[in-house]
């Protein structure tokens, strides 16, 4: 029991009562995002040159299911959002200190996918691109966002992550969307700033254990692989989105008629005993594996000795296989409840969208992360940035 997890508990029915403003909103309202802040969620994973508290993540992820199954949009957010402090921790000092120096509870988002510009310059770079999918970034300050960096005479084009503040990006309201409505996962638009050389991080030096940021940060949780942190954080929600909806689906079920001459009810139901027993074990195994390899993880960022692969195909496995497994537990749910499942903004019929809408997330690629996984089994290479 973490005191995050104390501070958010009794927050929780008001988030979930304001899950409703945010799907129409298509943006957390500003007064959960506050109260995500004052619980100190986002501090979880900060260093503690910063205040924050480098919580184990089996720790922060264990809040973000509280969170999300309250709400699956605030739950997504408090994840995603969590992580980036974890992540600036990477940079070097002066990028650290520019981010939080001032502000410790400054919030970062992110849009990972390599299509910015950069054009070396004295001292750094010059930066354009269009991001999309940026969650909570109407609320952010800061915004890690993907490029390609020339990789010199005769080299392949870096992977890189530039750090830029709100002054140089804005926000493109885009996001309309079937579920996780309330994330606010708009576009943002960079055109031509400066971005000094202490703000880019190699993704190659990030994974390495090679990051500049570990010079100050010295912890074990700043030793584990990027992917293996950031693929987490994007199932723990759904996992917890879906738990949320057994709550639901189980209230919801214990009290409802069968239409039947001879009454009843839904409880007595040997195909809705069934369906919440299948449902529940496929959540429960997910977790268990979840938490199995995050332990592992550490384990292994607390020696000097560089994370073996075989670990990190491990965790891509049942990071995704968790997902697949909490679309299906929602689906039998879904299903499972009948009609009344279908009204609009009910938690169960909420939970079923935001369940999808999380799998199709580029780090829920189940045959991709299958075949990395099949690939380093059978004894051949593995090119893959999420792993």
């Amino acid at each position: 029991m973490t005191a995050v997890l104390d501070a958010i508990r009794p927050v929780l029915p008001t988030i979930a009562a304001r899950s409703g403003i945010a799907d129409e909103e298509r943006r957390l309202p500003a007064e959960t995002l506050d109260a995500l802040i004052s619980a100190g969620v986002l501090r979880m994973l900060q260093p503690k040159r910063y205040g924050g508290t480098e919580a184990h993540p089996e720790e922060f992820f264990d809040v973000v299911r509280a969170i999300a199954g309250a709400c699956g949009s605030t739950g997504w957010v408090a994840s995603i959002l969590g992580v980036h402090p974890w992540h600036v921790g990477l940079f070097d000092e002066r990028a650290q200190d520019e981010v939080f120096g001032e502000n410790p509870d400054a919030v970062v988002c992110s849009a990972y996918a390599p299509v910015g510009q950069l054009e070396e310059t004295a001292g750094g770079y010059r930066l354009s691109g269009h991001w999309m999918f940026s969650s909570g970034c109407d609320h952010a300050d800061w915004a890690l966002l993907g490029a390609l960096a020339s990789g010199g005479t005769g080299g392949e084009p870096r992977f890189v992550t530039v750090l830029v503040p709100r002054t140089d990006f804005r926000v493109h309201d885009a996001w309309d969307v079937v579920g996780l409505r309330g994330t606010g996962s708009n576009d943002l638009i960079v055109e031509d700033v400066f971005v000094p050389s202490h703000r880019l991080l190699a993704h190659e030096d990030q994974d390495d254990q090679r990051a500049p940021g570990l010079a100050v940060n010295t912890g074990a949780l700043f030793r584990l692989p990027f992917a293996s942190v950031f693929t987490t954080a994007v199932t723990a929600p759904v996992l917890g989105a879906v738990g949320g909806c057994i709550d639901a689906w189980l209230e919801h079920m214990r009290d409802r008629v069968r239409v039947s001459p001879s009454g009843g009810r839904f409880a007595d139901d040997a195909f809705a005993q069934e369906a919440i027993a299948r449902a529940s074990s496929e959540l429960d195994a997910s977790w268990l594996q979840l938490r199995h390899n995050l332990g592992d993880l550490v384990a292994a960022a607390s020696g000097e000795a560089p994370i073996e692969l075989a670990l990190r195909v491990r965790t891509r496995r049942d990071q995704v296989l968790a997902t697949e497994r909490a679309v299906h537990a929602a689906e039998r749910l879904f299903k499972a409840a009948g009609g009344n499942s279908l009204n609009r903004g009910n938690p169960i019929e909420r939970a079923w969208r935001d369940a999808h809408a999380g799998s199709v997330h580029v780090a829920n690629d189940v045959g991709r992360a299958l075949t990395a996984y099949g690939r380093h089994a059978f004894g051949l290479p593995v090119a893959d940035h999420l792993v």
